[in-house]
């Protein structure tokens, strides 16, 4: 798939309301093949979904599963969540239904695409999900295990007819570039990860600051005798402005991917 090929397939998932077939044709694209599994197509609804998630989820589908190049499994979902506030805000309950589907079928990661019900998918949400292992020391001198969950905020990217969504897929298309690589689960996972997001908001961040420091040294208000005390001013200003402008920017200031102070 050329670099055209892959930006179109991308941005017409991810810029409108999530669409089934879509979002399948998608996966082909990005994981190369989909293995049908012995629970591919089997649609959960009522009491085969667990009691602590009725009032959150109202039915899913597992699609099948991918397996890597080093035997890694991800299992493929797609959720119904009853609405789009749950979607929104309930990113920990979210993050928790797909562990405890994970535990059940003793599976380690999952790729899952949540839509909302009550307005039809218009924006969705399509997150990593994985759970590692790693030895810890007991209180009592022993070596045990102990589980640990990818963070809910930081996996997750919002996304849909209502959303800019140019994070996601700036992130996933290398992936989808390389059409003839089946990823490593690491690949996917680093699509998600927020460090790499982080940086590039910071550099962003540096960019506007000068640029706003520039112009603010041209206006009289900042003029002052001593050049330092200027620059000073002049610095405290731009921080606290451009501090007020990702506060009050709702990605931003809930740590989302998708936040970009160029908006």
């Amino acid at each position: 798939m050329n670099k055209q090929q892959a930006q179109t397939l991308i941005e017409e998932l991810f810029t409108q309301p999530f669409n089934r077939e879509r979002y399948e044709l998608f996966l082909k694209n990005l994981l190369n093949h989909i293995e049908p599994g012995s629970r591919a197509g089997k649609h959960y609804v009522g009491n085969l979904i667990e009691e602590a998630f009725k009032l959150l989820v109202t039915q899913y589908w597992c699609l099948g599963k991918y397996i890597d190049p080093d035997g890694a499994e991800l299992d493929l979902l797609v959720v119904e969540v009853r609405s789009f506030a749950k979607l929104e805000r309930a990113r920990s309950a979210l993050r928790n239904f797909a562990i405890s589907r994970l535990r059940k079928f003793d599976k380690d990661q999952s790729l899952i695409a949540f839509y909302a019900k009550d307005d039809g998918g218009a924006d969705w949400r399509f997150s990593f999900v994985r759970r590692e292992f790693k030895s810890c020391k007991r209180e009592n001198g022993n070596i045990g295990i102990e589980e640990e969950l990818t963070p809910a905020r930081r996996y997750s990217y919002l996304v849909g007819q209502h959303e800019k969504s140019h994070t996601a897929c700036r992130q996933l298309m290398p992936i989808l570039e390389k059409h003839a690589i089946d990823p490593h689960i690491e690949d996917i996972e680093n699509a998600f990860s927020v460090e790499t997001v982080t940086d590039e908001f910071f550099e962003q961040y540096k960019t506007l600051f000068r640029k706003l420091a520039a112009h603010l040294k041209t206006q009289p208000l900042f003029h002052r005798a001593d050049e330092s005390e200027t620059e000073e001013q002049v610095s405290r200003f731009a921080k606290k402005l451009l501090g007020q402008i990702v506060f009050l920017y709702p990605e931003l200031s809930d740590s989302h991917p998708e936040g970009h102070l160029s908006r």
